[in-house]
């Protein structure tokens, strides 16, 4: 937030002498020593020193639109690469308007690191009515963070980053925020502790020399904790005993080895993986039902297990009861494998709880399973139960999976990242990723509009990979702005624009309540010339060869490119009737 009327002599810092290093610059050094490699953030007068070290090193800068952007960027990038999104945002009201964006990481166990100013040492919480000032900005922010924390020396600055790191690497992770005075970014630092340089950290051990620097970086940091082998062998001695066990995948698992389909096999169950961990078995696998828990038939399954295996889920409302009318039940014994140990025993609580990472779980009851696998016949009843999964398809239901489909198969690595939209109810049912961090949307945990477009931008600077954001008409009002962001950057991010002319969803919600449709019919704009003036082109999508052709060529562009498609569409339909799911 640049605020032009002020004169040079009015803005809060003057410039450090040419021979100190600022607690600002240092900072940079700090970030780049961990690793990090993107800052989205947008200047503002209280924030400008943040900036001065940046070109001393190999981090890029991202300019958003606006802080929600800036944090929705931030999500999307790490869900698509991996790696912590960092954000630099002004005090005051930027801080107030990324906490949408916080709560949504927050829900979803994301990583973020939120760095922010705030007012002079002495004037934070004065009252004084000084320039972005807050009653309590820190105490406001922590309540969409897993820690919030004000750096009030510079001599605090190394062991407040090394305690955020540690939080995303050893712990479930989420958004964490720090923030400076606007005094203390320009205090002197050249005292304080610098970073080691990167290339010293080659010699720590010489078999490091061929792996990359990230991960030498995770050697030198925290850990999730270990499964105790004891507890391991408890869960053993209950699948063996078990007749009709089901096993339960969730986004915790994301970045699980193949051990995750072994671990399946081995047990021989019907497998469910929650949206954020689609793609941890293949499409067609013979134990998998996708993410259909919150279906009559795949609810059975679990209702009916007398054991439930749940790794890395939090056993939650937008994954297991997506329609909300609160039919789902574990009546067997449930066991849960979890790096929160809070979330071990809500909302369900569980028989035997064991606090660990999930690759090292799930590699350990491999290893105590591979040379006595178990047999539960477990293929023919999925099978079945697929078949009865098929027949609650509706038609628009197999026309919008047909088309999520149809550009998966056609653009290889292809990344879908939606917003709250009906393709991304449908898509969270009934579409398969072919992989790990390829799906993912914000209709999971807090549930934001306008979120599709940016996180999209995210994850296609953190990924490279090709990128389909999926986003309605309503929605996109929220952030369109972002899309002259990725103009800018000149990416060539194909944004799919469901139009069905308003709050398509919540109207249909409204229709079937005997509700009076008010605030949900709303103007939708004329999206081919305001595509033009942000700098993106645009098509109307009526037929799937033009959707075909059309993804050829766009893919490889260098703009940003609005599909628009009409819910109405006769395609969709025909598309449909061919549809096949879980394929």
């Amino acid at each position: 937030m640049t605020h032009s009327l002020q004169t040079p002599s009015s803005l809060p810092n003057s410039a450090p002498t040419a021979s100190s290093l600022t607690c600002g610059e240092l900072l940079v050094q700090w970030l780049e020593y961990y690793g990090v490699e993107t800052v989205f953030g947008i200047p503002g007068v209280h924030t400008v020193e943040l900036y001065r070290g940046l070109p001393n090193t190999d981090i890029r800068h991202v300019t958003p639109r606006h802080e929600q952007g800036a944090g929705f960027m931030a999500d999307g990038y790490y869900r698509a690469s991996g790696k912590v999104g960092v954000c630099f945002i002004i005090t005051g009201p930027g801080m107030t308007n990324i906490m949408t964006a916080m709560a949504q990481a927050l829900a979803d166990s994301i990583p973020m690191l939120v760095i922010s100013s705030v007012n002079k040492v002495q004037h934070t919480g004065s009252g004084e009515g000084h320039l972005h000032e807050l009653h309590d900005q820190q105490g406001m922010v922590s309540k969409v963070a897993l820690m919030s924390k004000t750096i009030w020396q510079p001599e605090s600055l190394p062991k407040v980053i090394a305690e955020a790191f540690a939080l995303f690497n050893g712990a479930r992770p989420g958004p964490v925020h720090i923030q400076l005075p606007i005094d203390v970014i320009t205090a002197d630092a050249s005292h304080v502790a610098k970073p080691p340089k990167l290339n010293k950290l080659n010699k720590l051990d010489a078999s490091l020399n061929s792996q990359s620097t990230n991960n030498i970086l995770t050697q030198l940091q925290a850990n999730k904790p270990l499964p105790h082998p004891a507890q391991l062998d408890l869960i053993i001695e209950q699948l063996k005993s078990a007749k009709n066990p089901v096993l339960l995948y969730g986004g915790g698992c994301v970045d699980v080895n193949h051990d995750a389909q072994k671990l399946a096999e081995l047990i021989d169950a019907p497998t469910f993986l929650t949206i954020n961990a689609k793609g941890l078995l293949p499409p067609a696998h013979p134990l998998s039902l996708g993410s259909n828990q919150s279906l009559d038939a795949g609810r059975a399954v679990i209702s009916e297990a007398d054991l439930v295996l749940a790794i890395g889920t939090e056993l939650g409302e937008t994954d297991y009861d997506v329609f909300f009318n609160g039919g789902f039940q574990i009546n067997g014994t449930l066991i849960r494998i979890d790096c929160d140990a809070q979330q071990l025993q809500r909302p369900f609580r569980a028989d035997i709880a064991l606090l660990s990472d999930a690759q090292m779980a799930i590699s350990g009851l491999c290893t105590r399973l591979e040379n006595q696998p178990l047999n539960h016949q477990a293929a023919p009843r999925v099978a079945k139960v697929k078949q009865a999964l098929i027949e609650e398809m509706t038609p628009d239901f197999s026309g919008q999976n047909a088309l999520l489909q149809l550009i998966r198969d056609e653009v290889k690595d292809v990344i879908f990242v939606g917003d709250s939209t009906q393709p991304v109810y449908s898509g969270n049912l009934g579409f398969e990723a072919l992989a790990t961090r390829r799906w993912f949307n914000s209709s999971t945990g807090f549930g934001t509009l306008g979120y599709g477009l940016p996180a999209a931008i995210g994850a296609m600077i953190g990924s490279k990979a090709p990128v389909i954001s999926l986003i309605g008409d309503g929605g996109i009002q929220f952030t369109i702005a972002e899309l002259i962001c990725a103009a800018e950057l000149e990416l060539p991010l194909i944004v799919l624009l469901w139009n069905n002319q308003g709050y398509g969803e919540i109207r249909r919600y409204m229709e079937e309540g005997g509700l009076p449709l008010i605030g949900v019919n709303i103007k939708t704009p004329h999206f081919e010339p305001l595509a033009a003036g942000f700098g993106a082109g645009y098509r109307r999508i009526t037929a799937k060869q033009q959707l075909l052709d059309a993804l050829q060529k766009d893919i490889k562009g260098k703009q940003p490119i609005i599909y628009e498609v009409d819910e109405a569409d006769e395609f969709l339909l025909e598309m449909g009737k061919t549809f096949a799911c879980f394929s």
